[in-house]
């Protein structure tokens, strides 16, 4: 039996909308929308695109988003003092700020998103926001990874006693995930296993999985042969890739082979992306109720 499509794309739409009355009762409890402001340095198209989306996103809701554009050339003491300029209110009200990657290679990425005070962190990188999550008690949760979870309680897919096997250890994605598929409660008490570059035998590890994340940037790693029969698939990768008829967007997952053998998986495009948008509109709310003291 072909598995079960888990559709971010139609979630992320009730998220949206749940969104909208919450977002208009803060309005008119502040006076104000919520404010997201995002640092977007450089020309990458694909950059450009996930920013304009995040823009889009954030107007259906109700809440304001600006980008402030920045030319690649800048460098990381630049970029600091913009992000402080912004948190120090120079570009208006401001309750989450969001410097969208990659930076350029000869910018410091973690001094620039060190940059970014810990209460308007809507992105959940900061030191102080990853020590709360690691400490089961999180404040911002890292968009994607927030949004798998999300993905799996509203699927019902079971986590608990279950063994996620998650491929990948980025601090946006693959760390966090770790800690909210094992935390206690909904969504959690999973036993977790990190596989990475480093990783002997990487196929062993992830047919053991009930639960398969793959998110590294790999077209096609995840084959058939990886994954156990009824296992629940998510594809966390984007990649872009030339055919004969022109470019399109694939996972990191073989999306038809492993089909026939998974219970649930994720596409791409339409599984994971959408949810990260939907989480960062959450995260930008929490932020400012946080600071007028509504949360």
């Amino acid at each position: 039996m072909p598995a079960r499509i888990l559709d971010g794309k139609a979630l992320a739409g009730a998220i949206e909308e749940s969104l909208c009355d919450e977002v208009a009762a803060f309005t008119t409890a502040a006076g104000r929308a919520p404010r997201l402001v995002v640092v977007l340095v450089g020309e990458i198209a694909a950059s450009a695109s996930y920013v304009a989306a995040k823009a889009r996103a954030a107007a259906r809701v109700g809440i304001d988003a600006d980008v402030v554009r920045v030319a690649g050339s800048a460098d990381t003491a630049a970029l600091v003092a913009l992000v402080s300029e912004i948190a120090r209110g120079s570009h208006g009200p401001v309750d989450g700020i969001l410097v969208q990657l990659p930076l350029p290679r000869h910018v410091d990425t973690l001094a620039v998103l060190d940059a970014v005070p810990a209460d308007r962190d809507v992105d959940g990188f900061h030191p102080e926001n990853a020590g709360l999550l690691s400490q089961g008690r999180p404040r911002f949760i890292p968009c994607t990874a927030a949004g798998v979870q999300r993905l799996l309680v509203d699927a019902g897919i079971a986590t608990a006693g279950r063994r996620a096997v998650i491929v990948g250890r980025s601090d946006i994605v693959g760390k966090p995930l770790a800690l909210l598929l094992s935390a206690r409660g909904p969504g959690g008490d999973a036993t977790v296993t990190i596989c990475h570059s480093h990783t002997t035998d990487l196929a062993e590890h992830c047919r053991t999985a009930d639960i398969l994340v793959a998110a590294v940037g790999r077209p096609g790693l995840i084959t058939a042969e990886m994954v156990k029969p009824g296992a629940t698939v998510i594809d966390v990768g984007i990649n872009r890739v030339e055919t004969p008829t022109g470019s399109r967007l694939v996972g990191d997952v073989d999306f038809p082979a492993v089909a026939a053998v998974a219970g649930a998986i994720t596409p791409v495009p339409g599984g994971v992306g959408p949810l990260t948008v939907a989480m960062l509109l959450a995260n930008t709310l929490l932020a400012a109720e946080l600071r007028i003291g509504r949360r």
